[in-house]
């Protein structure tokens, strides 16, 4: 595949298990810089798509590259080590490691490696960075459900990525959660990063996306910009119902 200047491209992407097709020669872009939103109704296809590009599973069809070289079809360790970091929608995090620890893994196998001292340091700061800093020394155990999830999201911004991708990462926080949430990935967003996040939070989609790719049916039925996709009356009818689109 010709590298366009996007930072990821897909052109037909496709995933059947068996009779289903979850994923249905999916086609986007997405340029350096942007964050992208991936959205649809509950079974559409978006976390099969993630799992796609971050290796999870391997495409039946189409091809997924990352600035010009192909990844689809290459085992999801190759993958995170050509720049691609996820979260996801049940946080995984090292259950026997302290918070740093689970920091500085994702420091030692990102798509930068960091050894010793320097992988530390660069642990201590992106808790620093997602406000955990000072539980660096504390087990898992003592994070609430909000705190996992910055963990989750140091843990991947330690190995450098040149792609982020956001699982409903807000899922599952109450009001004052979200707020904050919604204020890290704008930050993140500020700095210059590329992302794509897949959430059902409307207001997070409106404040945060460049772009939005919709799914139903696993079929891509609208993209472009928040205000004209949300619009959009195919759209509407594939989350709401006929009746109300």
């Amino acid at each position: 595949m010709r590298y366009s200047g996007a930072v990821l491209s897909v052109r037909g992407a496709t995933k059947r298990f068996g009779g289903l097709v979850a994923v249905d020669a999916l086609d986007f872009d997405v340029a350096e810089h942007q964050v992208m939103g991936l959205i649809g109704p509950n079974g559409s296809g978006k976390t099969t798509m993630m799992n796609l590009i971050s290796g999870a599973l391997q495409p039946t069809a189409g091809s997924i590259a990352l600035k010009g070289a192909r990844i689809s079809n290459l085992p999801a360790q190759e993958i995170t080590r050509r720049g691609v970091g996820r979260t996801f929608q049940l946080v995984r995090l090292l259950p026997s490691m302290s918070v740093l620890e689970n920091v500085i893994a994702g420091a030692v196998f990102g798509h930068r490696h960091r050894w010793g001292r320097e992988a530390e340091d660069h642990a201590h700061r992106m808790l620093e960075r997602v406000g955990l800093e000072a539980m660096a020394f504390a087990p898992i155990s003592a994070l609430t459900y909000i705190d996992q999830k910055r963990l989750e999201l140091a843990r991947v911004l330690a190995g450098d990525p040149e792609l982020l991708l956001l699982d409903e990462w807000l899922a599952g926080l109450n009001p004052t959660e979200l707020e904050t949430g919604i204020e890290l990935i704008h930050d993140l967003r500020g700095e210059g990063r590329t992302i794509i996040l897949v959430e059902h939070v409307m207001d997070a989609i409106r404040s945060l996306c460049d772009n939005c790719v919709v799914m139903s049916s696993g079929k891509k039925i609208a993209e472009g910009n928040p205000a004209d996709v949300l619009a959009d009356r195919e759209v509407v009818r594939a989350y709401l119902g006929d009746e109300d689109a």
